[in-house]
């Protein structure tokens, strides 16, 4: 199944390029709580898959609103947490010139509220520094889960998504300088395994402008989503909706005011935003030119 969040908080079922909106029979479903209607679908989709496959079996192909028609909403947007791998696949460190990989970084949070829909805008905040797009591939827990092993992780994964670590450049920890808002555009819609099939062998593609600038598969990945999930579980429960994602291969480089950025990862969809830098300020923090050395700008770029 794919499943979107899409205009006042709607719960759609995506399919052949429309959404079938099933939001009143998840709530009469569903008990009510102090998540948001996604999240609770998610810790209780047992309950509900067959009424939501019976949906999808019965509706005529034609059935449901148009994608193009329907203003999409970051699919999970309440997560506890968003965890995040850093170094995560070789290229990327030797573009960073990074001494250390994730064995040796383990990971880092990310801001909830750094989310952001697919037909978004990025806000860059600052005037004077340099800030990157980051392709990955992401998976939205769907039962809690602590110290599982690698071969138990994917039995607690309701989906996979796309998502961009839009991230700052400088010397300040991780966790400042990709937890501004809209820092994390994710999206369009969660694919549940069964559509998605294996997570080892996904392909992701990014372009800025029409232009390609990351293209990788997860085979690639230093630390599968599986051991990277295992890992994240020895250290924090990991609680149904929250996001977890697996780092981002070579090729990150700088966004400016007026870009389009472009992600589309194999069997789950395309992810589009805008960039702004309109209201850019001076940083107020002192941590430009520390930290891991970028790779060059592309010719034309600043």
């Amino acid at each position: 199944m794919r499943i979107a969040r899409f205009d006042d908080d709607r719960i759609g079922l995506v399919r052949d390029g429309r959404v079938l909106d099933v939001t009143d029979q998840l709530t009469a479903l569903l008990p009510p709580g102090p998540s948001s209607l996604a999240r609770r679908l998610v810790a209780d989709f047992a309950a509900v898959r067959p009424v939501l496959q019976k949906r999808i079996d019965e509706d005529m192909p034609t059935a449901g609103l148009s994608v193009d028609d329907v203003r999409l909403c970051t699919p999970m947007p309440d997560p506890s947490k968003i965890v995040a791998a850093p170094v995560n696949y070789r290229d990327h460190q030797a573009e960073m010139s990074e001494a250390f990989h994730i064995s040796a970084l383990g990971f880092f949070l990310k801001s909830p509220s750094s989310l952001l829909a697919s037909g978004g805008t990025v806000r860059l905040p600052y005037s004077d520094r340099r800030f990157d797009h980051e392709a990955e591939f992401a998976l939205i827990v769907g039962r809690r889960a602590s110290h599982v092993t690698p071969e138990q992780a994917l039995d607690h994964v309701f989906g996979y998504t796309a998502l961009m670590d839009i991230t700052m450049r400088g010397g300040e920890d991780r966790s400042t300088r990709k937890s501004f808002d809209t820092f994390t555009p994710m999206g369009p819609w969660i694919v549940t395994p069964n559509e998605l099939g294996s997570p080892d062998d996904v392909g992701l593609e990014l372009t800025v402008n029409g232009v390609l600038r990351q293209k990788a598969n997860t085979r690639d990945l230093i630390w599968s989503a599986a051991r990277f999930l295992a890992y994240v579980s020895t250290v924090t429960v990991l609680e149904p909706g929250d996001v977890v994602t697996t780092g981002t291969p070579a090729g990150v480089a700088p966004i400016q005011d007026g870009d389009t950025v472009e992600l589309i990862v194999d069997r789950v969809g395309r992810l589009t935003v805008g960039v702004t830098g309109e209201g850019a300020v001076p940083c107020p923090t002192g941590g430009a030119g520390q930290g891991p050395v970028p790779p060059p700008a592309p010719v034309g770029r600043h």
